[in-house]
């Protein structure tokens, strides 16, 4: 599998692009700020054939170039329905201060075609089997997305549900800090220890480093259940 990442926009949130290989179709998952031409660059550079967009959530760091990438390939964005309003309103997800920050007003617009993600869904795009997880707690319809072969090579692009050494904030509208901690549990510690977790932001790790590090993660394991969120890079 041919996997492509890098930061994007002033949050710094991870864009990734996936393949089965060089020179064959690919999806793209959650661009950012500014993440247009690093797309196009990594499209020329292996010669790849976009199929479509996944969303890992609605925060407009994650989604802000959605529409150009989507409407320009005259591909589909797929995202989980409890997060789709944030495409059209990208401050409905937003801290009051990060609203005030950009005027009271940041203007986005769904792409043409938008399509639903729903949890244990198995999708089949650009060659590639995709399982998706829903993982409620950063934001109502957050989730992550599953990929790779059973023994070995297995894959996880967490989104902003789980970071090296951290996990997401659950202050924000639609954040839940009882549900992310079920997402955790029902969702991510069930994974085997070698699955390489993309975050949406930061470097990335293993489920079995989390595990073993993670504060989060002990404080579940070890049945304390009012673990506190702790800030990240993003929203």
């Amino acid at each position: 599998m041919l996997v492509i990442g890098f930061p994007t926009g002033a949050l710094q949130a991870n864009c990734f692009v996936l393949a089965a290989g060089e020179g064959e179709p690919c999806v793209i998952i959650d661009p950012g700020q500014d993440a247009v031409e690093p797309i196009e660059q990594a499209l020329r550079k292996h010669r790849l054939a976009p199929v479509a967009v996944l969303l890992t959530h609605g925060h407009f760091d994650h989604t802000f170039s959605v529409t150009p990438v989507c409407d320009g390939n005259d591909i589909p964005a797929y995202i989980h329905p409890d997060d789709v309003e944030m495409l059209s309103d990208p401050l409905k997800g937003v801290s009051r201060e990060s609203a005030v920050f950009f005027g009271g007003n940041l203007e986005m617009r769904e792409p043409n075609e938008v399509r639903e993600l729903k949890d244990g869904t198995d999708l089949d795009l650009a060659g590639l089997k995709i399982t998706v997880d829903h993982t409620p707690g950063h934001t109502g319809g957050s989730v992550m997305f599953r990929s790779g072969v059973q023994e070995g090579g297995r894959l996880v692009i967490s989104g902003d549900t789980l970071f090296a050494g951290s996990i997401g904030r659950t202050d924000l509208p639609g954040g839940d800090h009882s549900r992310m901690l079920s997402s955790l549990q029902n969702k991510v510690l069930t994974l085997p220890d070698d699955t390489v977790v993309l975050p949406g932001h930061g470097q990335t790790t293993t489920i079995g480093r989390e595990r073993a590090t993670n504060p989060y993660l002990l404080q579940l394991q070890d049945a304390v259940p009012d673990a506190q969120a702790a800030p990240h890079r993003g929203l």
